[in-house]
């Protein structure tokens, strides 16, 4: 595994939930905290959703310019609660200053100007920076991978403060269309590149113990390849679910490795750039990456993807 950032301090500033408790001297009950969505366009909607639904962290937060459609937004949330069966607290703001105590802040769309990308997008992290923001932001706009590489190059945040989620929602697509080749729910395998364009690892794709090369024909796992550029940009439910789900990881760590967008240096010939990677992520931050298990003409289409 490559360590993202090794000594980094994110960990150590990643707070407390209340009522939770330290044991054992360092050893931390996993923390559950306040998740501020700077965005209640139709992407950022869709994570409070889920957080809410989700029920890992302590709270939610929506912020928008229009702070109305916020508010609105929130209030719905609240009241499907008694039909989801869910309590999680979410309240709103107008001020993107709101965000800036959250460990975790999720950078997505406004609902007037659509989403926080381009040079609007990054005006607003190094507003949130000079204010003192100690987050790891997650970029969950497809548009958000120039952001997320120049708000580590130009602001200084350290990449393993980075994550991008838009394209871990391509992988459970492309999984869910594999596995109907075989009659299975799923199958275990790698996406890899920078979006747009994005690799299968089927070469070491699983399902059952067995190799899925062995069970489905290459044309149509070939066939699934060219589907990709359709599966591109996910919806905003899919984003929904998958930045929740890392959402989840960075507060309570997980065992798994995830797929997400990650700042590599010096990996595959490039340096500070987004390339979705197998993560491992907890206490508020990304651990590190694996390389992806790609045959050598995966890999070489994967890296000729990232220039």
């Amino acid at each position: 595994m490559i360590d993202a950032a090794a000594g980094s301090p994110v960990a150590d500033c990643w707070p407390l939930a209340a009522g939770s408790r330290e044991v054992h001297g360092p050893h931390r009950i996993p923390p559950v905290p306040t998740v501020s969505i700077l965005g209640a366009g139709p992407i950022g909607a869709s994570i409070a959703h889920r957080l809410a639904q989700r029920e890992r962290v302590a709270s939610v937060r929506l912020i928008d310019t229009d702070a109305g459609v916020a508010a609105g937004k929130a209030l719905d949330i609240r009241q499907a609660g008694p039909v989801d069966r869910v309590d999680t607290p979410i309240d709103s703001a107008g001020d993107e200053l709101a965000a800036v105590s959250s460990p975790v802040i999720v950078i997505a769309d406004d609902s007037t100007g659509g989403a926080w990308d381009g040079e609007q997008g990054l005006a607003l992290i190094r507003r949130l920076v000079r204010a003192g923001a100690q987050a790891t932001f997650v970029f969950a706009a497809p548009s958000h991978v120039w952001l997320m590489e120049t708000t580590c190059r130009e602001l200084g945040v350290p990449a393993d403060r980075l994550i991008g989620s838009a394209p871990s929602a391509v992988v459970g697509a492309v999984r869910a269309l594999a596995g109907l080749e075989l009659g299975v729910a799923s199958v275990s395998l790698t996406v890899a590149g920078r979006p747009p364009s994005l690799v299968v690892g089927w070469s070491s794709a699983t399902t059952d113990g067995t190799l899925l090369t062995d069970r489905v024909p290459a044309h149509r796992l070939l066939a699934i390849s060219q589907a990709l550029p359709k599966l591109w940009p996910p919806a905003s439910y899919a984003i929904g679910s998958a930045t929740a789900q890392l959402i989840d990881a960075l507060a309570g760590g997980t065992r798994r490795r995830l797929p997400a967008l990650t700042i590599v240096d010096g990996e595959f010939g490039v340096r500070g750039t987004a390339v979705m990677l197998p993560l491992e992520i907890g206490r508020g931050r990304v651990l590190g990456h694996v390389m992806p298990s790609l045959s050598a003409q995966e890999l070489t289409e994967m890296t000729s993807g990232l220039t």
